[in-house]
């Protein structure tokens, strides 16, 4: 009988064997096979222990994605769609309710000037009495008193011969006259009407000497012998003129500054009346229906 690995085979090789017979065949080196043998026990331990790591850490694993499922407070959480909905398909596509509706701002009134600045768009009824309408006015404070009013359709018999070629020249259709007084002053305003925007701009910087002045309403004769203060301008389709000076006859030279002033606010006071002509149809067609 043999004890260790092998079996009988060893003792066939010859040398000693355990009951004091010599064999011929090698010794087997034991502590080798117990080396060997501790070094696998060991690789065995280590793999159970990785194992059993594994395992852990997959129990945690699956303990972490329970609490995110549950961290809603759900006591049945769980990351199955839930029964309890309805599929797509049966979800109505109208609710039944009014959808929202908005209402689309007005668009901006039209500048002013593109309605005085062409006679096809300036159709607000035109005449003297349109634009001087006030028997008083008052400019940056000092009041004038309305004496009287005077439409030409000739232009140039309301003008001086510098004045009235020019105004021949370029068609004017209409100059409308007003005389307004003040503190022995007199100023005579004329807002004479053309085809557009560039004639207008053209009698302006064609412009002679004068308007005739207009007499009337309590107002003598003035302007026609003597010096007087003039202005010239225009604005959109319209051009526009002044004479002031004194109502006893005295001439209103360069010194004259309240003869100047008078003219100028004859001149501003022209402007305004012209540009609310603009504002009022630009806000007239601001209030119009719109088209779809």
């Amino acid at each position: 009988m043999s004890f260790g690995q092998g079996g009988p085979g060893w003792g066939s090789q010859g040398g000693s064997g355990w009951d004091g017979s010599h064999s011929t065949g090698p010794t087997p080196d034991w502590a080798a096979l117990a080396e060997q043998t501790e070094r696998r026990r060991a690789r065995r331990r280590r793999w159970l222990m990785a194992g059993g790591g594994a395992l852990a850490t997959a129990a945690v694993a699956g303990i972490v994605a329970v609490a995110v499922v549950n961290e809603g407070g759900s006591q049945g959480a769980s990351d199955k769609p839930s029964a309890s909905l309805p599929p797509s398909e049966s979800i109505p596509e109208d609710s039944g309710e009014p959808s929202p509706t908005f209402k689309d701002d007005p668009p901006p009134p039209p500048p002013p000037r593109d309605f005085i600045s062409d006679r096809s768009r300036d159709k607000a009824p035109l005449s003297a009495s349109t634009l001087y309408p006030s028997k008083k006015v008052t400019v940056n404070g000092r009041p004038y008193k309305l004496a009287r009013t005077d439409t030409s359709k000739n232009c140039a018999e309301a003008a001086h011969a510098g004045l009235g070629p020019v105004l021949t020249r370029h068609r004017c259709e209409a100059l409308y006259r007003a005389t307004y007084t003040r503190d022995g002053l007199a100023v005579t305003v004329g807002i004479a009407a053309f085809e557009d925007a560039r004639t207008a701009a053209k009698v302006k910087s064609e412009y002679q000497p004068n308007l005739v002045a207009l007499p009337g309403g309590g107002v003598p004769d003035f302007c026609r012998t003597v010096t007087c203060r003039t202005t010239a301008n225009s604005l959109g389709r319209y051009a526009y003129f002044t004479i002031a000076g004194r109502t006893n006859g005295q001439a209103s030279g360069a010194g004259d500054t309240k003869a100047q002033q008078a003219a100028l606010d004859g001149s501003n006071y022209a402007y305004a009346r012209i540009l609310q002509r603009g504002r009022a149809q630009s806000s007239q067609a601001a209030k119009a229906p719109q088209g779809d």
